[in-house]
């Protein structure tokens, strides 16, 4: 028999098939799987059922049952591909600029960190949450799976640029899905008490208007909640590790004491003052800083979020007087930043110092470090929590320590004052990574027309 007689010849193809279904069955490590094993016997062997009942086994099909045919195979195919190996993901927003630029495409690898399992099976194909045109949700609950990671071929590593779903995801508002519903709650709160001064009236505890600023929103939106898997996928740098302690001060980043060196793409907002004259756009976007990066503040002051290297280039021009960091001085408490607390006077500049959970490590609980990790113990970790005359009681009982479940990691974005990252909303479970990126297959310039859109420099680019 001669190779192409091989290959079409059903026991060769069977055989194949089988290999294969067995190895993805022992990754899965899920031995029911092999009951699947029957119907590739079926569809090579017997022939008994007809599993494609859309179409004829034996005869000629119309063309519309050939493109259903096909598409039903390729929408598995993709799915099974998405879910096990690697999906696409496209840069929204500027947070990791300059490293990665908004309109950037990239692979996404599963395999790098193992490919987490569905935890909501039942969707709409190739969506995250939504409908496409019509809206509303395009997964049902019906079925919910615990988390559960299959064998990668690594770990995430400090400074990984790493793909995950956003922690404060679960809770949306509707009409303004830019913002997270805690951040929209607490700026509410926080409006509540400035009227309040501005009344007079005397200042209460901000969890009273907290509660008040919850009814509200609840009352301006419309609310839903969204399984972990279906949160908005974010892309970030990992930049702490599970047991680390990280330390900004004065917008440089500390872990375990030491500072970390600037990316090459890292970049902080700057004040540039010049002698009157103004800035040449063409010079700027030679730099790559277009105009959508550039803020005029007066006839000679800008704000212009700026690389290590472009500063070097930028303070030489002899227009420049000045140019200066923007910092949010220490001491300033920020409200919107993480854990949200007057006790942690921090803010996105001026940070900590602060402990990234470990799995099975143990913490003592106390009411002035709880905030650090309340929502790791009611939200990632699904126990109860309450506060009662001043004891912490965990899932109905008095508790004065807690040991973490997971390990959990600190994500921040290249572009540090453009960034909303774990400073904003705390850690990330490792039941939020999806995966790592690892190089660009298109990028696409939105301030630019037709063939003029694509980067070509940065296609197939590797992500570092």
């Amino acid at each position: 028999m001669n190779i192409s007689g091989i290959l079409k010849n059903k026991y060769f193809k069977f055989g194949t098939v089988t290999v294969f279904y067995i190895l993805w069955v022992i990754w899965l490590n899920n031995y029911w799987w092999l009951l699947g094993e029957i119907v590739i016997f079926d569809l090579y062997i017997t022939r008994k059922v007809n599993w494609t009942f859309w179409k004829k086994r034996n005869g000629e099909n119309s063309k519309l049952v050939e493109w259903i045919d096909a598409l039903i195979f390729a929408v598995i195919a993709v799915s099974f591909i998405n879910i096990f190996f690697f999906q696409n993901f496209k840069i929204p927003t500027g947070s990791m600029e300059k490293t990665l630029l908004i309109g950037d495409h990239l692979f996404v690898s599963k395999v790098s960190y193992g490919p987490r399992l569905p935890m909501t099976p039942l969707s709409f194909p190739f969506t995250q949450h939504t409908m496409p045109v019509v809206g509303g949700k395009s997964y049902l609950e019906w079925i919910k799976r615990p988390y559960r990671r299959l064998p990668g071929l690594g770990h995430v590593q400090r400074f990984d640029i790493v793909v995950f779903n956003f922690p404060a995801g679960d809770t949306v508002c509707l009409e303004n899905q830019a913002q997270s519903y805690y951040s929209i709650v607490r700026t509410t709160a926080m409006d509540l008490i400035n009227q309040d001064k501005r009344e007079g009236k005397t200042v209460a505890p901000f969890d009273n208007y907290y509660s008040k600023a919850r009814r509200i929103v609840r009352n301006r939106y419309h609310i839903v909640y969204r399984p972990v898997d279906k949160e908005d996928n974010y892309i970030k740098r990992c930049v702490a590790m599970p047991g680390d302690s990280l330390h900004i001060i004065h917008g440089d980043l500390y872990i375990n004491g030491k500072k970390v060196p600037e990316f090459p793409g890292q970049q902080y907002r700057y004040i540039i003052q010049t002698n009157g004259s103004r800035l040449n756009p063409r010079t700027l976007e030679r730099m790559h800083i277009y105009k959508s990066d550039v803020m005029r503040m007066g006839s000679s002051e800008y704000v212009i979020p700026l690389t290590l290297k472009n500063y070097n280039k930028i303070k030489n021009f002899k227009i420049v007087k000045s140019i200066t960091r923007y910092e949010n001085p220490p001491g300033n408490y920020a409200f919107y930043i993480f854990p949200h607390s007057q006790d942690y006077p921090w803010n996105e500049d001026n940070f900590g110092p602060l402990w990234i959970p470990q799995k099975g490590a143990t913490v003592n609980l106390t009411l002035k470090n709880l905030p650090k990790y309340a929502r790791i113990i009611h939200a990632y970790e699904h126990n109860t929590l309450q506060v009662k005359d001043s004891t912490i009681y965990i899932n109905g009982k008095p508790a004065t320590s807690y040991t973490f479940k997971y390990d959990y990691y600190w994500m921040m974005g290249d572009n540090r004052h453009d960034s909303a990252d774990s400073r904003f909303w705390g850690f990330v479970p490792e039941t939020h990574i999806v995966g790592k990126p690892k190089y660009i297959w298109l990028s696409l310039d939105k301030e630019r027309h037709f063939i003029g859109k694509i980067r070509v420099n940065r296609m197939f680019k590797k992500i570092q």
